[in-house]
């Protein structure tokens, strides 16, 4: 038998599973591309938003990241912030809270479908295997000195099902991994952005008001009197 005959022996379920090896690789192939534009390192930007913020406060920041135009989760998680950084430091690090779940959800985005996957290929291989194998039992029931092509065509059935089975898993699996290490690697970089973005806004609210000395007290007070 050759391989176009072992792929027809094998059944309508290995398309299933052909169908759904397909799907894997869109899906991995779409989640990658997504990945490479989240990606962009973000760290100069952090650098020149902390140093504005200092120097000249966070709406001069705010206007930073807008001119830089990184649509990266880092400077959006930046941007919340900013925009309630009127409010303290509290209320900055809440608006970023809710930033960072957002980004949570689109950088981890078809991660648990590729899970699912790995854990069902294999699954559906074994369900494979059975009807395989109880198609040769049939074999041997009904006839009573059964050829080697009778038996090779529920063996066959078995084998390519598991063996589809695994190579669906495995892609998944893979494929899962390597997505959420470089999803873990940008939202590392917006976690960060959080954790520090409060400490860069306290020395803005902090910022001692101008004392008036007793001479200058008197001073103003004579000018009133006359």
């Amino acid at each position: 038998m050759n391989i176009l005959s072992l792929l027809k022996a094998a059944g309508p379920l290995l398309w299933v599973l052909a169908a759904l090896s397909m799907y894997t690789i869109y899906l991995i192939v779409l989640r990658v591309q997504a990945l490479s534009r989240q990606g962009r390192d973000a760290r100069a930007l952090i650098e020149r938003t902390r140093a504005t913020t200092a120097e000249s406060g966070p709406a001069a920041a705010l206007a930073e990241i807008d001119y830089a135009g990184a649509d990266v989760p880092a400077a959006r998680v930046m941007r919340a912030g900013l925009l309630r950084a009127d409010r303290g430091p509290e209320s900055a690090q809440a608006a970023m809270n809710g930033a960072l779940l957002q980004e949570d959800a689109q950088l981890y985005a078809g991660l648990s479908t590729l899970g699912t996957i790995a854990q069902i290929g294999p699954l559906l291989g074994l369900l494979g295997t059975v009807i395989g194998m109880v198609n040769s039992f049939i074999v041997f029931s009904q006839t009573v000195s059964p050829t080697p092509s009778q038996l090779a065509t529920g063996i066959s059935e078995a084998l390519m099902n598991t063996a589809g089975g695994l190579i669906v898993a495995i892609m998944a699996y893979v494929g899962r991994n390597a997505l959420r290490a470089r999803a873990d690697l940008i939202a590392l970089s917006a976690e960060r952005v959080r954790e520090e973005l409060p400490t860069w806004l306290r020395p803005q609210l902090a910022a001692p008001k101008p004392e008036v000395t007793p001479l200058e007290f008197s001073f103003e007070r004579g000018a009133e009197s006359r």
